[in-house]
């Protein structure tokens, strides 16, 4: 983990995600960890959001979208 990222509080932020503002509270280390991911795709955090929300309203049943962050994030782990 790097510094700041530890076992922290959930932090929320407020994000736009196809023109509407909505509000995810995630703990540090997956922050850090999805502007990680927004950093290596050359994409803005909001971008990448946006991204794992449209996939999340393909699943059955659609889970909320702070879990589908923390699933993608726990995906992208084993894919490197």
């Amino acid at each position: 983990m790097a510094a700041g990222e530890g076992l922290g509080r959930p932090v929320k932020r407020s994000v736009t995600i196809a023109g509407h503002e909505t509000s995810i509270s995630l703990e540090p280390m997956f922050w850090g960890a999805l502007e990680r991911a927004a950093k290596d795709a050359g994409k803005p955090v909001n971008s990448v959001i946006a991204e794992i929300d449209a996939a999340r309203l393909e699943s059955r049943p659609i889970p909320n979208l702070t879990s589908a962050i923390r699933q993608w994030l726990f995906s992208q782990a084993f894919r490197r």
